[in-house]
């Protein structure tokens, strides 16, 4: 439900501003809104996984984002679709911290296998979000994108019931402190970067504007006085050694630069496709398949091999491998290759890069610290989103007012494949790990 949900309303966003009779800065905020609801979550909802249990908390976000969507599906204005969506983020949050800590307390000497195979899960959703959106749209209903995930909950909620384990009893249980302060702070920094975000993203905007600037200093002052409190509160709700401390640290960055930014850059192939060689909108859409199985075939493989190849060389070799996809991109199509050939094998390749990495930089932060599991998936997703709200937020500004934007797209393309090129060196400081933990 989660990664189909993060494509899918994309899809049915033109329908959607037409069928609520709004403009589309309002209609792309139900993608702002979600995006903001769920960056801001994640690290309470993992914090709420470790203090009552993994179970309860996926149960209940579950039934948040389903009736959240149901509500989405029924909403005839479009600020209370914007506020069901931040709602529904906040129930989607909970999905990956709490599902990982179930994985790390059940699955034994098998954990790490297990968690590598369940983050090959997602690609699927993201892959299939755009056909069932495309299908929806020309079918049925804008509503559908949302009331697709009723059923599916429902579905959910029941297997949960059935057959995930009780949390077990904690017999020393710290005083869960909600952090107040802490969370307005980073809430406020997020809210206020993605406000500059959006700005940037306009036509006719600058990046000396006072609609930039304003936003983007709050963000910075909001972001510093997040970490300065975080390391004098007793008890804040994200530790600061498990966001930049010794080995933490390295495993973040890499998370937000090889993962993050690639999945931004992948989300764009499509308009590239269709600014640079004039692909329609569905043959558009279906190069993510390429992409989608690629990350799949190679997550399960690189999961099933990890322990004896360690952390750091799936990373060296998926973040080559990821280089090399992005430069493809770039590239002029060779003569008598067709473009939609060209870019669907580009996007394979990054791909394979992206499944590579995957288990192994979802295990290297685990291992590290198992009884934080929770916190550290959702510090994992949080570092993948503001990768990915940055890659795409860098290029559409690049894009805005452009006369040629696919040629202009291509060249940020190759400045992507350097920047992942010169962080290969980050890799070495990532802790390896060889067999089980």
């Amino acid at each position: 439900m989660m990664s189909v949900d993060s494509t899918i309303v994309a899809t049915v966003l033109h329908a959607l501003q037409h069928g609520l009779d709004t403009s589309v800065n309002w209609a792309g905020w139900t993608l702002t809104a979600y995006s903001f609801g769920f960056v801001v979550m994640l690290p309470i909802s993992g914090r709420l996984s470790e203090q009552y249990g993994r179970r309860r908390v996926f149960l209940g976000s579950v039934i948040v984002f389903t009736l959240a969507s149901l509500l989405c599906g029924l909403a005839d204005n479009i600020f209370v679709l914007i506020a069901l969506r931040a709602l529904q983020a906040a129930g989607g949050a909970g999905f990956t911290p709490s599902a990982t800590g179930i994985i790390v307390d059940y699955f034994g000497d098998a954990r790490d296998r297990a968690v590598s195979l369940f983050g090959s899960i997602f690609p699927i959703g993201a892959m299939i979000g755009p056909i069932f959106g495309g299908l929806f749209v020309s079918y049925w209903t804008w509503r559908a994108a949302f009331l697709v995930n009723v059923p599916i909950g429902i579905v959910v909620i029941l297997m949960t019931l059935r057959y995930i384990p009780r949390d077990p009893p904690r017999r020393e249980r710290a005083r869960f402190g909600m952090d107040i302060p802490g969370m307005l702070l980073l809430g406020g920094g997020l809210l206020a970067g993605m406000l500059a975000i959006t700005y940037l993203g306009e036509r006719k905007a600058y990046a000396w504007s006072l609609g930039f600037v304003a936003p983007l200093a709050v963000a910075v002052v909001f972001t510093w006085t997040f970490f300065r409190h975080i390391r004098r509160s007793t008890h804040p709700f994200i530790a600061p050694r498990l966001i930049y401390g010794p080995n933490f640290g390295a495993v973040n960055l890499v998370n937000m630069i090889f993962s993050g930014v690639t999945i931004g850059s992948v989300a764009l192939i499509p308009l590239y496709a269709a600014n640079r060689y004039g692909t329609g909108a569905f043959d558009a859409g279906t190069l993510l398949i390429a992409q989608g199985i690629a990350a799949i075939t190679m997550s399960v493989v690189i999961a099933l091999m990890l322990r004896r190849t360690g952390h750091r060389l799936p990373i060296y070799v998926g973040g080559a491998t990821i280089v090399i996809g992005m430069a493809l991109l770039a590239v002029t199509p060779p003569f008598g290759v067709s473009p939609y050939v060209w870019l669907a094998a580009s996007a394979f390749v990054i791909g394979a890069g992206m499944g590579t990495i995957n288990p192994a930089s979802r295990n290297a932060g685990l291992q590290l610290a198992p009884e934080h599991s929770s916190t550290l998936a959702a510090l994992r997703t949080l570092s993948l989103q503001i990768g990915a709200i940055a890659a795409v937020s860098i290029t559409t500004a690049a894009l805005t007012g452009s006369a040629d934007p696919g040629h202009v797209q291509a060249r940020v393309y190759v400045v992507a494949a350097l920047v992942l090129a010169a962080a290969l060196s980050v890799v070495s400081r990532v802790p390896e790990h060889h067999g089980s933990w």
